[in-house]
Formats: structure tokens, sequence, C-alpha cells
């Protein structure tokens, strides 16, 4: 398993920055979510603000497991806010273009009208997937190791090849192994926005049986809002919900919650199919 924060160190100074990536983070190769995480931990090495506003990215090629250069580049700069731009590169090959708003301390209108999802079950009465998952069961990613999953609904695997089509949503709450929460704010909300990222393909294809699937759906972008901030919840509970498939590409959208009910992040993301064909790893 890897850790968040030591896997998203991002070294150098003035703008220019190298990250290791590690293969912990592998689905598909280096998952989408954790590339971003990256390029948010770059923005904050560069700015002195703290309080992580929104990030938006194009996802342009599939990186290796090897060092990525990171460019940061203010594109608006003041005491109070500063929007960033974000390159990622690797072999001279652009990986990311992502957008970044960051703020410092600010007043302002404040109200709540976003609850959880009404009967939610708190983590400690699920058993977790490691509990569900049968002897025979393998973790087809070495990515999903880096989390302590309860999900609300489980589809057991000798279920999940005969299932019939669904509702495409999953909800579940997620801590992250071995380091749960995290003081840096932007680690803290990289936790949000990788899992923003990653959950959009599990809960598309739910409408579909198992047959049905003849395409996997790399994301194509990412976008994000962080409404607040947790260093204190250990436990994230997450609804992604697809309600749209057509003309080759698959959207959706993923709300975060801490575990005392107050939302962390929304954001919404686009994929485009590919024949299952192409899928690495088949």
């Amino acid at each position: 398993m890897g850790d968040l924060a030591f896997d998203t160190t991002v070294v150098g100074e003035g703008g220019r920055y190298r990250a290791e990536l590690s293969r912990d983070w592998e689905i598909w190769g280096p998952n989408g979510g954790y590339l971003a995480a990256l390029a948010l931990r770059a923005a904050g090495a560069y700015t002195p603000l703290r309080r992580p506003a929104t990030f938006t990215c194009h996802y342009l090629g599939v990186a290796d497991f090897e060092h990525v250069d990171l460019l940061v580049e203010p594109m608006r700069e003041s005491k109070r806010a500063a929007s960033l731009r974000v390159s990622m590169r690797q072999h001279d090959t652009p990986i990311l273009e992502a957008m970044v708003w960051v703020v410092g301390e600010l007043d302002g209108l404040r109200h709540d009208a976003a609850p959880m999802p009404a009967g939610v079950r708190p983590p400690e009465e699920l058993p977790s997937v490691g509990e569900l998952l049968e002897p025979e069961d393998m973790v087809y990613h070495r990515f999903w190791s880096n989390f302590d999953e309860r999900p609300l609904r489980w589809i057991p695997r000798s279920e999940w090849v005969d299932r019939e089509p669904g509702e495409p949503r999953v909800q579940s709450w997620y801590r992250y192994v071995p380091t749960a929460t995290f003081t840096d704010p932007f680690v803290d909300a990289a936790r949000v926005l990788l899992l923003i990222d990653t959950l959009m393909w599990p809960a598309a294809v739910r409408a579909y049986r198992n047959d049905d699937l003849t395409f996997y759906a790399p994301s194509i972008d990412l976008s994000a809002q962080f409404h607040g901030l947790a260093p204190e919840s250990e436990w994230l509970f997450c609804e992604a919900y697809s309600p749209t498939a057509r003309d080759g590409l698959v959207g959706g959208s993923t709300a975060v919650w801490s575990q005392d009910g107050r939302l962390l992040g929304t954001g919404a993301q686009q994929m485009m199919c590919r024949p299952g064909s192409l899928q690495p790893g088949t």
C-alpha cells in the first residue's frame, strides 16, 4: 500500500517541481486522481495561500511509473486568491494540464443545505471489503489496497458476473491507509480529489450486465470544488452517480462528506469509451 502524503511529495522551488510516481496507485497505469493530487500538491508548494478552492484538469497522456516534471505558472495572484496553471510532463510528453484556484483567509456568507443521503449507516456498523471478499477473490489493481472501504451495498463476486443492470450509483465509506488524516490542507483536499476522480467508473458499470461491458472508459477531464477541510475526519463518505452515457462519452458526478456530515467536495467528470480489447492488463 502507499501513503498519500509521501507518494504525492513534490520537490523543487520557484514553480518547477519533480515527483516520482508510485506503483501503489496503479489502475490502468497511474490512477488519474493520483496524478491530479500531484498537480494539486505542486500548486500548494508554489503558493503561500493555504486553502484549495477549485481544481480542473485535462488528462492528456498515460504516464509511466517514473518521475514527472511539474511547472506551476500564476495566471492571477493577489493577497487573497491565486489562479495557478499546473503542467505535468514526462520525457517532454504532456500528461496533464490543470487550473487551480487557491484562496487565503476569507469572510463571507455561510449556509449548508447539502446533508449526507438519508439512512447512511456509520462505517463502524459496516464490514470492510477485506471482510466481504471471498478467499479466492483477488484485488485486481493494487490501487485498492490504499483504502479501508465500507460499501453500503456489496455485490459478491459470485453474483457480480451474472448481475442484472442496476442504478449507476456507488455509496461507500473510505479511509486511507496506512495514514488516514493529514494536516497539510493540500493533502487533505487531495483525499477528496482522488476519490472524486476514481469512483465514476465503478458507478457507471452497475448499469450493465458483465457481458455487455465491451468498453472501458478512462477519464479525459476532472473538475472539483472544495467546500471544506476535515483533517480530523478519518472516514469519508462518497456518493458517485453516472446518469448518462452516450456517443462514446460517460459522465457523472461525485460528492464527498466528512464523518460528521459536512460536504467537503463535489466534482464532475467525463470519460471516453475505448474498446475493451485495448484495456491495459487484458
